[in-house]
């Protein structure tokens, strides 16, 4: 699952590194680049639900093929895009295909992971996109550079069809090789099966009225809505940082393309122990709300530093803090309406919160592209990331300490 959510985030971040040749060749502005880039996000508002609603009847084995091989076709296309709106029309496609994929993993892992080790591991495989954003730089930049001019084709084209690939033939190998439940899981004795089915349903009993279980119920959730404003504050930070960051890196000096993809993996460099880290240490104390509220806070400070620095090594400085603190909170963030949400609810309210993320993935993006065409810089879209930070602290503050459920009253299997 983690190999397709890197592939997955490659073809949603590559553009933020074409757009280093392809802005120029097919006349986008930085208003247009920031619309059509978020119009990607804006697009699954209205898909998440549905096919999370299709992923719980059909399966996620065979919608994942769907999704993957589709998203995959749909990327390599972005080669073809000529101007601005053939540019809109293919993220918008882009968009529909990839729709449900993040919601309907989590979905996906609700029916296997304990609450007691649920913030570890979802912080563990969150780290997918932040490993992403480390190999998006110098592997795009490098295949930009390499196959420049090959077949007749600029070097941002090419690319797309280098990284779109691998999805297509992802999705033929999750149809043959992808667990639906632990009862398929070949890995697993019958003992541990037992014991994991057991555990799982004795933690949905235990929630009493606080869980919800119909797909209904998870749309109607008040917990859900917060969840889904806390996550749009997250995506507009999210996607207005990976989307930028090769153009703010560039405009700190005279770099090459390859430079600037280099420099742009460092933040997520020092991101990737503290999702680790911290999911785990959310779990171990068995709370959510703090680790969130932390979290945030270093959002809301390391990009008011990147904003007002007088320097550009302290600006860089800056967004490393604030990329620290946005990833480290992916664990706790997803953890938390997992603990709370039951069966088919889950399907329905993680897909609703990552209806929310997507409108904040389309306000991210395009805010700061006009904000760039405005004030010729991007001091005000710093400032933005971080009045987006501190809004997500202060959403977090609705929600209870009580945060995660320790598993479970079913003992654990004898096997060695």
């Amino acid at each position: 699952m983690m190999l397709l959510g890197i592939v997955h985030q490659l073809d949603r971040i590559n553009i933020s590194y074409a757009a280093l040749q392809m802005n120029k060749d097919i006349g986008l502005t930085a208003t247009a680049f920031g619309f059509g880039a978020g119009l990607f996000s804006l697009t699954t508002l209205f898909l998440e639900i549905p096919s999370n609603y299709i992923q719980l009847r059909v399966g996620t084995r065979l919608w994942f093929t769907r999704i993957m091989v589709t998203w995959g076709l749909a990327a390599m296309a972005m080669s073809l895009v000529q101007g601005p709106y053939s540019f809109y029309f293919m993220r918008f496609v882009l968009g529909a295909a990839e729709a449900g994929f993040l919601a309907g993993t989590i979905f996906y892992f609700r029916g296997w992971l304990p609450a007691g080790i649920r913030g570890k591991v979802l912080g563990t495989f969150a780290s997918y996109a932040v490993i992403a954003f480390l190999l998006a730089g110098p592997v795009s930049t490098t295949l930009m550079s390499v196959f420049d001019g090959s077949y007749g084709l600029r070097g941002w084209q090419m690319m797309y069809i280098l990284e779109g690939a691998p999805a297509v033939l992802l999705g033929v190998a999750v149809f043959f090789y992808l667990p639906d439940h632990p009862a398929d899981a070949k890995w697993l004795t019958s003992d541990e099966q037992q014991w994991l089915n057991q555990t799982l349903e004795s933690e949905y009993a235990a929630q009493g009225d606080r869980g919800r279980e119909t797909f209904w119920d998870g749309l109607k959730d008040r917990r859900v809505l917060m969840v889904a404003l806390l996550c749009f504050f997250i995506l507009v930070t999210n996607f207005g940082l990976a989307t930028w960051l090769p153009q703010i890196v560039k405009s700190f000096g005279t770099l090459s393309n390859t430079e600037v993809g280099w420099l742009t993996s460092v933040p997520y460099l020092f991101a990737i122990p503290a999702m680790f880290l911290w999911g785990r240490h959310s779990d171990r104390v068995g709370e959510r709300r703090w680790h969130l509220i932390s979290g945030y806070l270093t959002v809301a400070a390391g990009f008011a530093i990147a904003a007002l620095a007088p320097t550009p090594v302290i600006s860089f400085i800056g967004i490393c803090i604030g990329a620290v603190g946005l990833y480290s909170t992916f664990g706790p963030f997803w953890a938390l309406p997992s603990d709370f949400l039951k069966a088919g609810a889950a399907a329905a309210g993680l897909a609703l919160v990552n209806s929310g993320g997507a409108v904040g993935g389309f306000v991210g993006p395009y805010l700061m592209g006009f904000l760039r065409d405005h004030t010729n810089g991007f001091q005000a879209s710093l400032l933005v990331l971080a009045c987006s930070g501190l809004s997500a602290a202060l959403v977090s503050s609705y929600f209870r300490s009580r945060g995660a459920t320790r598993g479970a009253g079913v003992p654990a299997p004898t096997t060695p």
